[in-house]
């Protein structure tokens, strides 16, 4: 059998097992309603889009006045080809933003992950996980494992007492790296991070949060996970993106005290070997930063989308995972069923991804609801009824 032949066999096996994952195709930007290749006009609740700004006239006008100004890419390496201005003034603004004194940017949140642990974990360290913290974290901790030889644990998801055990036992270790997601994008909960943080200052353990998800999402002004808990300057390290809710155009960055920026600028391998962000990134990220500072009240738009959603899908029968962020998992068990309800909601004119194994664990599949300030009542209450016809016709409500 062929390299391609094996390949194409498995994508077989994965279509008659109803797991196999269908692109669709955008005509238009990402907004509450978008332009489907083949669909036509479709209310998208499968973005993270969070608060409307990936088509927002003043981001969208910034990262075009940054491409004239600096052109369409870097050419090369921060270091050896130089950093535009535009990165600096983007760093500076995002490290105020998330209560840090400096930040770096990488191409994602995901190389942001991935530079740290094997940057800054040696044999002598141990870094603690989240048992559901996102792939880039958990690829982040494998790498440092084979790379640095660092010690690793896992605790499982947001118990306190199971962390604490993990910590008593690396008590020898030299540094001992607390890492969670803030806002865990497939169950949409919020870390315990009042907790973590006191355990962390009991052992002597650093903090690093992924706030990728809530960026934006968390708190009065949306400063995130810090700001939700009442602890914004508190945390040691925040990784998090600019591909969601600040603008959803690519990039990320790490957060924390000056040295930490200035190490990794350093000794960071996807910083030392990778392309700066493309100027028009960091233009329209920094216009998306500035846009939720003039306006907070995205934030509280967004929320009472969420609480309206999940409140109608549970009087309409379902049972969405209860919480007080706008991601709203209806659990549904069996990978092939989430799947069939996306593509029936679809036919519908709604746009809702279904997940399973394995994005989630095996009998957790889900279609996964992300609402955004830009939904309108219309286009909730039409998303809705398409959830009502189809939960009916599959016999979940």
């Amino acid at each position: 059998m062929t390299f391609g032949t094996r390949l194409q066999a498995e994508l077989d096996q994965f279509k008659r097992d109803g797991v196999y994952k269908r692109l669709n195709y955008l005509e238009s930007p990402q907004a509450a309603r978008v332009k489907m290749q083949g669909h036509g006009e479709v209310v998208i609740l499968s973005s993270n889009n969070y608060l409307g700004l990936c088509n927002e006239p003043e981001v969208v006008a910034a990262g075009q006045r940054a491409l004239e100004q600096f052109g369409a890419g870097t050419g090369s390496v921060r270091f050896i080809c130089g950093t535009f201005t535009i990165h600096r003034e983007l760093e500076a603004a995002l490290a105020q933003f998330v209560g840090c004194e400096s930040s770096l940017t990488y191409g994602s949140c995901w190389n942001a992950n991935e530079g740290l642990c094997p940057t800054l974990l040696g044999e002598q360290d141990i870094v603690i996980s989240d048992q559901l913290n996102h792939a880039s974290i958990i690829d982040s901790i494998r790498l440092a494992k084979t790379i640095a030889k660092c010690q690793t644990a896992v605790y499982r998801h947001s118990d306190m007492a199971d962390l604490e055990d993990k910590l008593k036992a690396a008590g020898d270790a030299r540094l001992r790296l607390i890492f969670s997601d803030g806002i865990f994008s497939m169950e949409g909960d919020i870390a315990k991070l009042p907790d973590i943080v006191t355990l962390a200052r009991k052992y002597d353990a650093v903090v690093a949060v992924d706030d990728s998800h809530a960026t934006g999402v968390l708190g009065r002004t949306g400063r995130g996970t810090a700001e939700h808990h009442g602890m914004l300057g508190e945390i040691d390290v925040i990784t998090s993106t600019l591909g969601k809710a600040l603008g959803g155009a690519a990039g990320g960055f790490t957060a924390g005290p000056a040295p930490l920026s200035d190490y990794l600028t350093q000794r960071s391998r996807p910083q030392l070997f990778s392309n700066a962000l493309p100027p028009t990134v960091a233009g329209s990220a920094l216009a998306a930063v500035r846009h939720l500072e003039r306006h907070p009240e995205l934030v509280q738009r967004l929320h009472e989308n969420a609480r309206y959603f999940r409140g109608q899908l549970a009087g309409l029968g379902f049972q969405p995972l209860p919480g007080e962020t706008p991601i709203v998992p209806v659990i549904l068990g069996e990978t092939a069923k989430a799947i069939r309800m996306s593509e029936l909601l679809l036919e519908e004119g709604v746009f809702v991804t279904g997940f399973g194994y394995p994005v989630v664990p095996q009998g957790h599949a889900r279609v996964r609801c992300q609402l955004s300030a830009a939904h309108t009542q219309a286009d909730l209450d039409f998303a809705l009824q398409a959830f009502k016809r189809v939960g009916g016709r599959l016999g979940l409500i």
